[in-house]
């Protein structure tokens, strides 16, 4: 049985950088929060923090490692209790260097979590809460999901997939008139623990790294204006890392004459 009366915001990733930033975010809100990461010392500092924040607020922690299907779908069966408004897929990291290079356990790694969990977790929210006023499910994405970064070609197809896979979901649900909403955000460099995951090492420096990046409070920032707005797309300009909402930007071919009759 779902209870109806409290709503919570869920948060895959929740333990650092956007996921954590986004948690502060929401907490000054007044949402009740569902944090989910693998490390629980992390997610009960952050619990911590958020109690300062406000206290009013009721945090529940979920420990999981979403880079096992098996445990994707235990977690969700787990949360089928809760009423959650907004879910929030955060979880991913990222990989820099030549796919001759690659090792592939990282590899593997990566594409369950930021395709396979991604996409259980998006299909379960959906066929769940499609028809539940007020709903919003918003994919952190990548800009490498929509442009090709040299030395990065493995994980932005990851991301390419995340952005398609978003934003045809929203069209689908916009075409069934379903009351849940999907979007997705597209950051570019944001200084978080992305860099030292996706380059192997224990330091790294953004500003020697980059010209110009976002911190992830920013991008939580950013993520508030996609989840207050009815656009689908909370994109990152590569050019001079401005931020715009867009409907959509890849081609989606909506004409049923081109396509398999129903």
């Amino acid at each position: 049985m779902i209870n109806n009366e409290k709503k919570y915001t869920a948060i895959t990733g929740a333990s650092s950088g956007i996921g954590y930033a986004c948690a502060l975010e929401f907490a000054n809100r007044n949402k009740n929060l569902i944090l989910i990461a693998r490390r629980e010392q992390q997610l009960q500092a952050l619990k911590q923090k958020i109690a300062e924040v406000n206290p009013n607020i009721q945090v529940i922690i979920k420990i999981c490692d979403l880079s096992q299907a098996t445990n994707v779908h235990s977690l969700f069966e787990q949360l089928n209790s809760y009423y959650i408004e907004t879910w929030i897929n955060n979880a991913g990291f990222g990989h820099y260097g030549s796919v001759e290079d690659q090792n592939l356990e990282k590899i593997q790694s990566m594409l369950h979590l930021n395709i396979e969990a991604l996409t259980i977790l998006s299909t379960l929210y959906v066929q769940k809460y499609h028809n539940k006023p007020d709903t919003q499910l918003i994919n952190i994405s990548s800009r490498g999901g929509y442009t090709i970064v040299p030395n990065a070609v493995t994980y932005c197809a990851t991301k390419f997939y995340v952005n398609a896979f978003t934003e045809g979901l929203a069209q689908e649900l916009k075409q069934a008139k379903a009351k849940l909403t999907a979007k997705v955000l597209a950051p570019a460099a944001t200084k978080t623990e992305f860099g030292q995951k996706a380059n192997n090492v224990n330091e790294y420096d953004y500003d020697k790294s980059f010209n110009q990046y976002h911190t992830a409070e920013q991008m939580a920032g950013f993520l508030m204006k996609l989840y207050d707005s009815d656009q689908t797309i909370g994109e990152i300009s590569t050019k001079d890392f401005s931020f715009s909402l867009k409907n959509s930007i890849l081609p989606y071919s909506g004409n049923p004459s081109e396509n398999q009759k129903s």
